[in-house]
């Protein structure tokens, strides 16, 4: 026996890993969703969303992709795994995204590649929206250059395309790289730490994706969740996973303060500030 069904648990609750149905439409998640989503459906070019390690912002790109219907949108996403690129490779790489076949090397080329394929899509109806996780990876000013390029290329109805930044709050040092380019961020938006009240929403909605039938943590056990977390959704799911396992180790029929305490030990988080 593991701890899910010591507890009635169809699947882990906790997971880091993105899985849609357990996304957790917070106040600020919705918010921002509306906001990003009203930036590519009237084609302003450049919208932005910042926040801090472990906040969601992945999910949330994640979670935009799905929504954006393939009857209207030619959407994509792009995660930048690392910063070492060119801004030739970042070119292939929206290019592949939209559907361009045949890429050619060089830059001059695949930028006339793109321009043509995007009045495809502009003619078919549709709009073209590329969102790029970790986007403060694009720490170059040529790389900025090349964005501010793409965002020139308009139909007297508006850009022909749109991009969505994710990425964390160096993000806006990056853009600043070129200040044209930051001058036409036409929306921003900041994702913030839960509050207590949204980590305890947070938790229990998770539960109940899982399967479960009960309130596995005491109020308690939930305020110190907040209180060690910091209201970051990462740790938080860092802390009930093994908050959940030290419960089935032993042999507790739900989660109190005392092992949320020792789990945030094992993890060194803070637990001397408290």
């Amino acid at each position: 026996m593991d701890y899910l069904a010591y507890y009635g648990l169809n699947e882990q609750p906790f997971t880091n890993s993105i899985d849609n149905r357990f996304y957790y439409n917070s106040s600020q998640h919705g918010e921002a969703l509306l906001r990003l989503k009203y930036a590519v459906s009237t084609m302003k070019g450049l919208a932005i969303l910042v926040g801090d390690i472990g906040t969601g912002k992945t999910t949330l790109a994640r979670r935009m992709l799905d929504e954006l219907g393939e009857d209207e949108y030619e959407s994509a996403l792009l995660v930048v795994l690392h910063s070492a690129i060119t801004a030739e490779w970042l070119l292939k790489k929206i290019a592949m995204q939209l559907g361009v076949e045949e890429i050619p090397e060089d830059k001059v080329n695949i930028l006339a590649k793109v321009y043509h394929r995007l009045i495809e899509i502009h003619d078919s109806g549709k709009k073209a929206v590329v969102l790029i996780d970790e986007a403060q990876m694009l720490n170059s000013r040529e790389i900025m250059e090349e964005f501010r390029g793409l965002l020139n290329l308009e139909v007297p109805g508006g850009k022909l395309v749109s991009f969505v930044f994710f990425g964390m709050p160096e993000l806006e040092e990056v853009l600043s790289l070129d200040e044209p380019l930051k001058q036409r961020v036409a929306v921003k938006y900041r994702l913030k730490s839960f509050t207590p009240e949204m980590t305890e929403e947070y938790i229990r909605h998770r539960l109940k994706i899982a399967g479960s039938a009960s309130e596995l943590f005491t109020p308690d056990a939930v305020h110190a969740v907040h209180y060690f977390s910091k209201g970051i959704p990462r740790l938080i799911n860092t802390l009930c996973d093994n908050a959940l396992l030290e419960g089935y180790l032993t042999k507790r029929n739900v989660v109190g303060k005392d092992i949320v305490d020792e789990v945030a030990v094992d993890f060194g988080l803070n637990v001397a500030s408290r």
